[in-house]
């Protein structure tokens, strides 16, 4: 049989400490971690993998594998496949949302989960389908439109005006640079919030604890945050000081700090 996801991957060199899983936003790859994995790699094993649509992993099937709950249960049976019984989880903005799926799901594979600028989705149908639609049309832009125009189009928002002053956004540009547009396509179309069903009340039944990181700067996601955060008495919420939505670039010696003391 055709194995389905070829997750490509990378992990720091001490494979006898505590497993900590990344899992990173749209139009990255594993290596949008790789500032905040040098400061954590003597005390866990960091384990980054390309999601589908993105960098060097391949799907050899239809474009309904790129799904959130397929590509969940892809990551588990890769998972198994590494011999990776329980680990802790991070997952940044596309990821988190993944990384959200994931634990409530398959609760008993993940100690503890950092979501990075994420959300559970929209609550209604009206909501959703409204976003799908943008989504659909944004992954037209995508196959049509040259990549580079398409960046400097995406990154114009406003919940990137930080991640853009950055002094590595260009090399961070010329990364994702490297992805295939017909790719990011098909993860904008199944992956997107608007094909995501709504996580707002299995996460009101969750028992597993997670640590929810903002940006101060980054209003929007403080305002989903706070309600999650509400909602859950698992969860605990941190605001992290002059940064926006990309917290673990922006402020990263913070961020590892919150990570470190959480995920003990």
């Amino acid at each position: 049989m055709t194995q389905i996801y070829h997750f490509h991957y990378f992990r720091t060199e001490n494979t006898s400490l505590p497993i900590l899983l990344f899992l990173h936003g749209f139009m990255g790859n594993g290596k949008d971690f790789n500032a905040v994995i040098s400061l954590l790699s003597e005390k866990f094993n960091c384990l980054a993998v390309d999601l589908p649509g993105h960098g060097h992993t391949q799907v050899n099937a239809g474009d309904e594998f790129y799904s959130l709950a397929n590509t969940a249960n892809g990551l588990i049976n890769w998972l198994e496949e590494l011999k990776i019984k329980r680990c802790f989880l991070v997952g940044y903005s596309m990821g988190g949302r993944l990384a959200l799926y994931l634990a409530l799901h398959y609760p008993q594979y993940f100690q503890k989960v950092v979501l990075e600028s994420a959300s559970p989705g929209f609550k209604t149908e009206k909501e959703r389908s409204q976003r799908y639609l943008s989504d659909l049309n944004l992954a037209e832009e995508l196959k049509k439109q040259d990549l580079e125009d398409f960046l400097k189009s995406w990154y114009d928002k406003l919940l990137f005006k930080t991640f853009k002053n950055h002094p590595d956004f260009n090399t961070i540009l010329a990364r994702r640079l490297q992805n295939n547009p017909i790719e990011l396509a098909k993860s904008l179309r199944w992956m997107g919030t608007g094909n995501q069903p709504s996580l707002w009340e299995k996460l009101s039944e969750s028992q597993i604890s997670f640590l929810l990181l903002v940006g101060e700067l980054d209003k929007k996601f403080i305002k989903i945050n706070q309600e999650m955060a509400n909602l859950c008495s698992s969860v605990k919420l941190e605001i992290i000081s002059n940064c926006g939505h990309n917290i673990h670039l922006e402020n990263p010696q913070q961020w590892v700090k919150v990570v470190k003391e959480f995920c003990r």
